[in-house]
């Protein structure tokens, strides 16, 4: 019951820091498309979660091009400790397979807040259209919805793009979830 409690707060305090890492590492990569206005409002939030982290591995860890190397490397190592405290705790030892299991948990992670983003974005499509907020989630999700839309035919007003990324992203985690 211990560990299953420790693990619940591990999971949930690692899951919002490596996902605001993740998500600092997304916007870098497909940012260029927000406006001064937008990165503000996001980083807001955004960087107090992570620049604790991020700006010591930014001295040390260049961006490599549009990748923010130093947010994927922070997101890695918070899933990693989170994965060898659990190893330690349940099986009283450290494992190296810790390494690869923290890479799939990344992963997973990764998936999970892309279907987070998936369904804010449907959500605020229908509850919030012209927002700032909604606008944003836009930005954020039209390099993945814009291939998907472009390869399905239109079906008037209704946009199916979203409903086939979350098809797809929950295979990529049955997938994921059966490598582990």
């Amino acid at each position: 019951m211990v560990i299953q409690i420790i693990n619940l707060v591990l999971s949930v305090v690692v899951g919002i820091a490596a996902g605001a890492c993740l998500l600092r590492c997304y916007m870098q990569w497909f940012g260029s498309q927000l406006g001064p206005e937008q990165r503000k409002l996001v980083g807001v939030y955004l960087f107090p979660l992570t620049n604790w982290i991020v700006i010591p591995l930014r001295r040390v860890i260049p961006s490599i091009g549009r990748l923010d190397s130093s947010s994927l490397l922070a997101a890695y190592l918070l899933v990693l400790v989170k994965v060898l405290l659990l190893s330690l705790l349940i099986t009283g030892s450290l494992s190296v397979s810790a390494l690869l299991l923290a890479i799939l948990d990344l992963v997973d992670l990764t998936l999970s807040g892309l279907i987070g983003l998936v369904f804010i974005h449907v959500f605020l499509s229908w509850l919030s259209a012209g927002s700032q907020t909604q606008y944003i989630i836009s930005l954020l999700m039209r390099p993945l919805l814009g291939p998907i839309q472009r390869m399905i035919p239109k079906l008037g007003a209704l946009d199916l793009s979203p409903l086939i990324l979350l098809l797809v992203l929950q295979i990529l985690q049955i997938i994921l979830n059966s490598l582990k």
